[in-house]
């Protein structure tokens, strides 16, 4: 299998760290042009000296009307990865509105109103294209601590199933990626002691924690080609976490 981005040209948002920044470096190895969106400056500096041929922007998505702005000066895009998220530790009788809204208009509201500017064009081109949302396990398990963002990501996984009802037919197709435990700078605030890191990996057939680029290998399929009839599915890589509910670690 050869995937081949030549031509495309790619937006991964929360590019400038771990599961987005190595999604971009992948897709533009793969020949993609790639933009580049963060809320972090020193991050997209650090991804240019990486990759200089990615374009960087730096922009707070969780802002609906700079977003679109940004976003639509542009212009065509093709591919688009929805992977920017914040993931703040709060239970039910904790969370406050201020701290809903804000993983809501980042997690769920930027994703919906970035594919929107996407699809219309690719639309309006009579293109085609297709869209990945980076979602979670998470919008499948529930996690103690975590009830907004693993709510925000079940929301995610809907929106996934009605854009490709509804996108389908125009020639965009929508999936879901939905990774298991990655050790990014943001999950790794969850599991900070290694008793904590063994027990996750207990409850993985595989025994271990998903590197990014496996993430990311898995995107780079679901954009091309060689996925061109799977719409609407929401794709787990996850080492088998979420096949079991035993209690018990399976090895």
């Amino acid at each position: 299998m050869n995937i081949n981005f030549t031509g495309r040209i790619a937006l991964v948002t929360g590019a400038g760290k771990g599961i987005g920044r190595c999604i971009a470096l992948k897709l533009s190895k793969l020949g993609a042009k790639v933009y580049a969106v963060s809320r972090t400056e020193a991050d997209l500096d650090s991804l240019k000296e990486e990759d200089s041929s990615i374009e960087t922007r730096c922009l707070d998505i969780g802002n609906w009307d700079n977003t679109r702005k940004v976003i639509e000066d542009l212009g065509q895009v093709d591919l688009l990865v929805n992977n920017a998220a914040i993931m703040g530790c709060k239970t039910v009788l904790e969370a406050t509105e201020e701290f809903i809204d804000e993983h809501f208009d980042v997690n769920f509201k930027a994703a919906l109103n970035i594919s929107q500017i996407v699809a219309k064009g690719i639309i309006s081109r009579k293109g085609s294209g297709a869209i990945v949302n980076i979602s979670s396990i998470c919008g499948i398990l529930t996690t103690p601590g975590y009830p907004i963002y693993c709510t925000t990501k079940a929301a995610i996984d809907m929106l996934t199933k009605s854009m490709a009802l509804e996108f389908g037919p125009l020639k965009v197709r929508v999936n879901s990626c939905n990774p298991g435990g990655v050790l990014t700078p943001m999950s790794e605030k969850g599991l900070v002691s290694q008793e904590q890191r063994d027990a996750f990996t207990g409850r993985i057939p595989m025994g271990r924690f998903i590197e990014q680029d496996e993430v990311a290998n898995t995107v780079a399929f679901l954009l091309s080609d060689y996925a061109s009839m799977i719409n609407g599915a929401l794709v787990p890589v996850d080492g088998g976490h979420i096949i079991h509910m035993s209690p018990n670690p399976v090895h």
